[in-house]
């Protein structure tokens, strides 16, 4: 059985086999999380992360996709990179945010990661609204990990603030 745990602290100190990167589709760094994730983890993120571009993301990693690379002087083994969707009011991106947690728990899966830890994926620059954020993250890694019980020994939500904790508290 998987436990879902919410932590309140930063992803970049999280000892677990794999930490998502709520990455832009560069793959390049920027601010937020993938800043801080390229910061912490050094260059040899941001070498694989270029050698993904030069080979097969060329124009990008697509949002709600996901791949992974070293996590260098994390105390993870892996980071996985996923490109989440901007908020909008005026179109459902939902299922794009569901493919985020998706395809990042399939990639850690075929690494052989058994611990994961995300952020709030959207919730910073892209602006999703976080009980929304919440709502569709909590579920989609609920309905992923029944598919696969025995896949992961535990998965983490790691958030920053109190709004987000509040969030995802009222979930799990």
């Amino acid at each position: 059985m998987t436990a879902l745990r919410l932590v309140r602290g930063d992803l970049t100190e999280q000892h677990v086999d794999a930490v998502v990167n709520a990455a832009n589709s560069s793959l390049l760094g920027g601010g937020g999380v993938d800043g801080a994730i390229h910061r912490a983890g050094g260059p040899d993120i941001l070498a694989e992360c270029r050698e993904l571009r030069a080979s097969r993301y060329g124009g990008g990693l697509p949002t709600g996709r996901a791949v992974a690379t070293t996590a260098g002087r994390l105390p993870a083994r892996w980071v996985v990179h996923t490109v989440g969707p901007v908020h909008s009011r005026s179109e459902d991106r939902s299922a794009q945010l569901a493919s985020c947690y998706r395809e990042s728990l399939r990639v850690a899966r075929e690494l052989g990661a058994r611990t994961v830890a995300f952020p709030a994926v959207s919730t910073g620059v892209y602006r999703w609204p976080a009980d929304d954020a919440a709502r569709i993250a909590v579920a989609t890694v609920r309905e992923t990990v029944a598919a696969a019980p025995d896949a992961f020994a535990e998965i983490r939500f790691v958030v920053l603030d109190a709004p987000a904790e509040q969030a995802f508290h009222g979930l799990l």
